[in-house]
C-alpha cells in the first residue's frame, strides 16, 4: 500500500464485524474505522481484531463517529435490521430506509471523498436510498447486490459438476431477492459453454430446480445459525481491494441504471466495471431474450415496490 488508506465500517453487526475482520486480514487499508451506535460493541470488536495483528501487520484499527468517516476511501454500510417472524418485506424494508436515510444524513455532515459501498439488505433499496440522500454521483455508491448470488451460483455448479469452482464462471442477475435470474449465457468451464461441457461429461443440470436452491440459499443457512456473515465478509473485503487497487474488475453489484437496456432509475445487478471511484461503468452485457426480458421484469418489480415505499 502506497500511502494512507482508510476504510470505514459503518455497523458492528455480524456482517460488519467479520466485514472488518476480512478486511484486516487482507491488510487492505492502513486504517480501519469501526462506528455502531453501540460504541462499546465496535471498540470490542476493534479491540479483539487488534489483538490478532502480529499475525496481519501493522494497521491502525479503532472505534469511532461519523466525523471519523472524514478522508475515507471507502465507507461500508452495514448497518441496518433482520427481518422477525410474521414480518413483511415490506415492512423490513420501510424500517431500515429510515436508518439508510439516518446514515446518509450523518456521513454527509463530515464527507468529503470515497466511495460508499452498502452492504445492509434490502441492498438495491438501501443503495438507491442512500445515493439519493447524499447526492453523490451515481457511480459513488453502490452495494453488493448478486455478487454473493454469484459466488453461490458458481459454488453450487461446481457441486452438480464435480469441477474446481476456480474452473467455473457465471453470475446471477437483477435484483438482490426473489426475482434474481441465471445469466446462464454467461457460464463457461475453462471457457467451453455449459451445455458443451455437460454433454460431453455426460452430466445433467436442473437449471431450474438450481436457481431456486440459490435464491433460498441465505434463508437457510440463517435458518440454521441466524445469520449470514462469513461469504459476504469475504466478499466485502474483495471488493475493497478492487478498489484500494484500481483494479477495473467487473463485478454484478447493484448501482443506478440509467437506460441500461431501457432499465432506468432503479439499482438492481448488471456487470459493473470498479475501481477507484466506484462504478466507473456498466458492461453491456450480451444477455439473450429470455435474460433481458427476466432483468426488466426484476427491475419492474422492484419499482413497483418502491413506489409502495414512496420512493
Amino acid at each position: 500500500m502506497n500511502g494512507h488508506s482508510k476504510i470505514s465500517i459503518i455497523g458492528a453487526g455480524s456482517v460488519g464485524a467479520t466485514a472488518a475482520f476480512s478486511i484486516a486480514q487482507k491488510h487492505i487499508a492502513r486504517e480501519l474505522v469501526i462506528i455502531d451506535v453501540n460504541n462499546d460493541k465496535a471498540e470490542g470488536e476493534a479491540m479483539d481484531i487488534n489483538h490478532g495483528l502480529i499475525t496481519i501487520g501493522r494497521m491502525n484499527i479503532h472505534s469511532g463517529s461519523y466525523a471519523d468517516v472524514k478522508d475515507s476511501d471507502i465507507i461500508v454500510v452495514a448497518a441496518g435490521l433482520g427481518r422477525k417472524p410474521g414480518e413483511t418485506r415490506l415492512d423490513l424494508a420501510a424500517k431500515n430506509i429510515g436508518i439508510a436515510k439516518d446514515i446518509a444524513q450523518n456521513i454527509m455532515q463530515h464527507y468529503n471523498g470515497g466511495v460508499i459501498l452498502v452492504v445492509s439488505n434490502p441492498v438495491d433499496i438501501m443503495t438507491y436510498v442512500i445515493l439519493k440522500e447524499t447526492g453523490l454521483p451515481a457511480g459513488k455508491v453502490f452495494g453488493s447486490g448478486t455478487v454473493l448470488d454469484s459466488a453461490r451460483f458458481r459454488y453450487m455448479l461446481a457441486k452438480q459438476l464435480n469441477a474446481d469452482i476456480r474452473n467455473i464462471h457465471g453470475f446471477m442477475g437483477g435484483e438482490h431477492g426473489e426475482s434474481q435470474f441465471a445469466v446462464w449465457s454467461s457460464v463457461h468451464v475453462s471457457g467451453m459453454k455449459l451445455d458443451s461441457y455437460c454433454a460431453k461429461m455426460g452430466v445433467a443440470i436442473d437449471k431450474d430446480a438450481l436457481v431456486d436452491d440459490i435464491i433460498g440459499l441465505g434463508a437457510q443457512v440463517i435458518k440454521r445459525k441466524g445469520v449470514t456473515n462469513f461469504a459476504i465478509a469475504a466478499i466485502v473485503a474483495e471488493l475493497c481491494g478492487t478498489i484500494m487497487s484500481d483494479r477495473g474488475s467487473i463485478f454484478n453489484v447493484t448501482s443506478l441504471l440509467d437506460d441500461y437496456y431501457g432499465v432506468n432509475d432503479v439499482c438492481v445487478s448488471v456487470p459493473c466495471i470498479l475501481g477507484k471511484d466506484g462504478v466507473v461503468g456498466h458492461l453491456p452485457y450480451d444477455f439473450s431474450a429470455e435474460e433481458l426480458t427476466k432483468l426488466r421484469k426484476s427491475a419492474d418489480g422492484l419499482r413497483v415496490f418502491m413506489d409502495q415505499l414512496g420512493l
